[in-house]
């Protein structure tokens, strides 16, 4: 990890290892396990990748989901190689975004129906903190489904 380059370098290094631990989360997961709810409110490890998914093109491509909590639920359709590619390509979409913006302190993209628009610098620490809370859970889940642990 990057100790000596600029701030912006350093909270993508940071967001881009969470986003990865999520990512390989579902590697090895057997259907239907990887996508059964392993507690009570029902989330999965698909549906932590879906629901992520949506949040990085919420906060950084400016799209938002017309059902919040349809993000969370991955369809019959949904497969693992599906989510983790659609995940990855909205992630490369959402470092170009980073890449260009030239001070933290700017304006992040944001769907017009929101309020005030929330500068890159928080929009980074914001998707760390959702990013590893997630993948958090996502190790939790994938514990509870064969004993993995580990990033």
């Amino acid at each position: 990890m990057p100790t000596d380059d600029d701030e912006k370098t350093i909270l993508r290094s940071v967001l881009d290892q969470l986003r990865n631990s999520i990512a390989d989360k579902v590697d090895g997961v057997p259907e239907p396990q990887v996508r059964t709810g392993g507690v009570p409110s029902g989330t999965s490890l698909l549906g932590l990748l879906k629901h992520l998914a949506s949040v990085e093109r919420f906060y950084f491509l400016g799209e938002e989901p017309a059902d919040w909590q349809a993000t969370m639920r991955p369809s019959a359709e949904d497969t693992v190689e599906s989510l983790r590619a659609e995940y990855r390509k909205t992630v490369e979409r959402a470092n170009v975004i980073i890449d260009a913006c030239p001070d933290l302190k700017l304006p992040a993209p944001r769907a017009r129906c929101r309020g005030p628009v929330p500068s890159m610098r928080w929009v980074l620490v914001h998707m760390i903190e959702e990013t590893g809370r997630h993948a958090g859970h996502a190790d939790i889940l994938r514990e509870r489904v064969d004993g993995s642990t580990g990033r």
